[in-house]
C-alpha cells in the first residue's frame, strides 16, 4: 500500500507543545499530537471505491491487513503524526469556548493526481479536546455518516468524502435521545476525507484569545493550499478570503435547500471554510416539505437551524468568521460590505436554482411570485419534496389542470385532503405554471430531461438509512451496499430500485432515528 504523504498543517501551522493526551485548554495552537486508540477486534464493513482511486490505492489495497489497522486506528503509518485539531465556536448562537477534534484524528494528507487530500479518523479515541466525552463513535451514526457523505458529493452537493466504514470490536455506551437511557451499542469508525477540515471556528479561537499571530499564520496557510486564486496581498488578501468563503458558503447552501437537505446544527465549528458539507450529525432530509422542520431534538423549541432558516444561519455564521478576521485588516467597513452583498447573492442564486427545477430557462418578471407562491402552497398539505419536484417533470405544456394534478398526486400523504379551499390553490398554481410552461422554447422531453437532472429521485431518507443500521446491528450489511449503489447515481431512474422512490413509511414517522435525532453519536 503505497500513499503519497505531503503533510502541510502539522508542518506550517504551529503544534501544542504538551505531548500528553489530557484534556485541557490548549493555548497558543493549531493542533495537538495524538495516537488514534487501539480497538478489541477492527473489522472492515465497506470501502468507497472512488475514494480508494482518489487517494491512489487499490481494492487490493483495501484487502489488507495493514488498510485495516491504518484506517481502524490501530497502526500508524511510517513517517506520519496524527493530530487532533483545536478551534472554538458559536453553538445555538452562543460562544462555546474551546471545542477541538473531540472524536476526529487526522491520520495524514495526501496527493494524488494533483489534488491534495487530508485523511480523519472519526471515532478512534480520546484528544485533548474530548472534554466530557469518550472520543468514540457508534455504528448508527457512522453509517449515517458513511453513506450521506458519499450521496451528497453524487447529488453535486459540496461535502466531505468517506473511505471506509468499520467497527471497532468494542462496545460504546450511549444516550440515544438525551433521556438518561443510556445503552452500550456497537462502536464504528469512519475514515473521512477532504481537502482540509478546518472551520471557522479554528479562526474564533485564536482571535478570541487574541493570538493574532497564530490567526494570520492559519489564515495564510489556508490562502496559500486552498485559494490559490487569491493573489493580492495586505489587508485586502484578507478581504478577497472572506468574499470567497461567503460566495463557497452561499453555493453549498442553495444546494442544500435544492435537494431538501437540513443539517441540523450549523454552529461555526461545524462549518467548513472550503464550503464543504461537514459533520454529519443530527441531519436529515424533508419528507414532507416544511420550512420548519428539523431533524435535531437538541433544536426542537426554538428551531434555529430549521430548513428554512439555513441561509440565515449560513450569514449569521459569516458575521463570526469575519470578527475573527477582523485583527487582521483592522477596518470594519469593508467587511460589512463582504457581508451585506450575502442576501442579494443568495436570493439571486436560490431563484436560478428554483427556476432549474421547475424547468424554466427563459426570463420572467413573474417568476419570483410564482415561486413563492408553489412554496406557499407546498405547506397546505403535506407533500414529500423529492417526489413532487420529481414528478414535476411530468406535466406539459398540453395538459389539463386535472391531468397535471394526477401526475403529481404521488407526493400527497393524505391525497383526501387536496379539497376545497387547498385544492383551489393547487389548481391555482398549477394554471399558473403550465401558463409559464408556454412561454419555453424547449420542448417538453428537453425541459423533462433538464429537470431530472436537478430533482433527485433518490435520496437517503432517514428511514432508508434507519433500515441499513437496523440490520447492520444484526451483522447484515446488504442495505449498505444497496443504499450506497443506488445513492451513486441519485438522478438516474434505476428502475430496479424503485422501491425506494416512495414516501416515508407511516411507521417511521415518529420512529427514533427516522424523523428527529440528537447529537450523541
Amino acid at each position: 500500500m503505497k500513499l503519497h504523504l505531503n503533510n502541510t498543517f502539522n508542518k506550517e501551522l504551529p503544534a501544542d507543545k504538551v505531548l500528553e493526551n489530557t484534556r485541557r485548554q490548549v493555548l497558543d495552537a493549531c493542533f495537538s499530537y495524538v495516537t488514534p486508540k487501539k480497538t478489541a477486534n477492527p473489522s472492515l464493513i465497506h470501502v468507497s471505491e472512488e475514494m480508494l482511486v482518489e487517494l491512489g490505492l487499490t481494492k487490493d489495497d483495501a484487502k489488507t491487513n495493514k488498510f485495516l489497522s491504518i484506517f481502524t486506528g490501530n497502526e500508524v503509518l511510517e513517517n506520519t503524526h496524527p493530530y487532533a485539531m483545536c478551534y472554538g465556536g458559536h453553538q445555538f448562537g452562543n460562544w462555546a469556548g474551546q471545542l477541538g477534534d473531540g472524536r476526529a484524528i487526522n491520520l495524514f494528507e495526501v496527493t494524488h493526481n494533483k489534488k491534495q487530500w487530508a485523511v480523519q479518523l472519526k471515532g478512534a479515541g480520546e484528544t485533548p479536546y474530548s472534554r466530557t466525552a469518550d472520543g468514540l463513535a457508534v455504528l448508527r451514526s457512522s453509517i449515517r455518516e458513511y453513506l450521506c457523505s458519499e450521496a451528497m458529493h453524487h447529488l453535486g452537493v459540496p461535502t466531505t468524502r468517506a473511505l471506509s466504514l468499520s467497527l471497532s470490536g468494542d462496545e460504546v455506551l450511549r444516550d440515544v435521545l438525551y433521556n438518561g437511557n443510556r445503552a452500550y451499542e456497537k462502536g464504528a469508525i469512519v475514515s473521512r476525507t477532504a481537502p482540509s477540515f478546518i472551520r471557522f471556528g479554528s479562526f474564533e479561537i485564536l482571535s478570541s484569545r487574541k493570538n493574532n499571530v497564530a490567526l494570520q499564520q492559519l489564515t495564510d496557510y489556508t490562502i496559500n493550499h486552498f485559494y490559490p486564486e487569491i493573489t493580492s496581498t495586505g489587508k485586502q488578501k484578507y478581504l478577497d478570503f472572506l468574499t470567497k468563503v461567503r460566495d463557497n458558503t452561499i453555493e453549498m447552501i442553495v444546494h442544500w435547500q435544492r435537494v431538501g437537505f437540513v443539517h441540523g446544527v450549523m454552529n461555526t465549528d461545524n462549518m467548513s471554510i472550503l464550503g464543504l458539507t461537514i459533520d454529519y450529525g443530527p441531519y436529515g432530509w424533508l419528507e414532507g416539505f416544511d420550512f420548519g422542520w428539523t431533524p435535531n431534538t437538541t433544536d426542537a423549541q426554538h428551531k434555529r437551524y430549521r430548513f428554512g432558516n439555513q441561509s440565515y444561519i449560513g450569514l449569521w455564521n459569516l458575521f463570526k468568521l469575519a470578527n475573527a478576521l477582523y485583527p487582521l485588516i483592522e477596518e470594519a467597513e469593508p467587511l460589512q460590505q463582504i457581508l451585506d452583498g450575502y442576501n442579494s447573492l443568495f436570493k439571486e442564486q436560490y431563484e436560478t436554482m428554483m427556476k432549474s427545477k421547475l424547468g424554466l430557462i427563459q426570463n420572467n418578471d413573474t417568476d419570483s411570485e410564482l415561486i413563492g407562491r408553489l412554496e406557499e402552497t407546498l405547506h397546505l398539505i403535506e407533500t414529500d419534496m423529492t417526489i413532487f419536484f420529481r414528478n414535476l417533470s411530468k406535466i406539459t405544456k398540453e395538459d389539463t389542470i386535472s391531468i397535471a394534478i394526477e401526475k403529481i398526486a404521488e407526493a400527497f400523504y393524505n391525497p383526501l385532503e387536496l379539497k376545497d379551499e387547498i385544492k383551489q390553490h393547487w389548481e391555482t398554481w398549477l394554471t399558473q405554471y403550465i401558463d409559464r410552461l408556454q412561454q419555453e422554447t424547449q420542448t417538453n422531453e428537453q425541459r423533462k430531461q433538464h429537470m431530472n437532472g436537478v430533482n433527485p429521485k433518490y435520496v437517503l431518507r432517514n428511514y432508508m438509512a434507519q433500515l441499513a443500521i437496523d440490520d447492520a446491528n444484526k451483522g447484515d450489511y446488504n442495505l449498505i451496499e444497496e443504499f450506497y449503489q443506488l445513492l451513486k447515481q441519485p438522478y438516474s431512474e434505476q428502475p430496479q430500485h424503485h422501491k425506494w422512490f416512495a414516501k416515508r413509511p407511516e411507521w417511521a414517522r415518529n420512529k427514533v432515528g427516522c424523523s428527529m435525532l440528537s447529537c450523541s453519536s
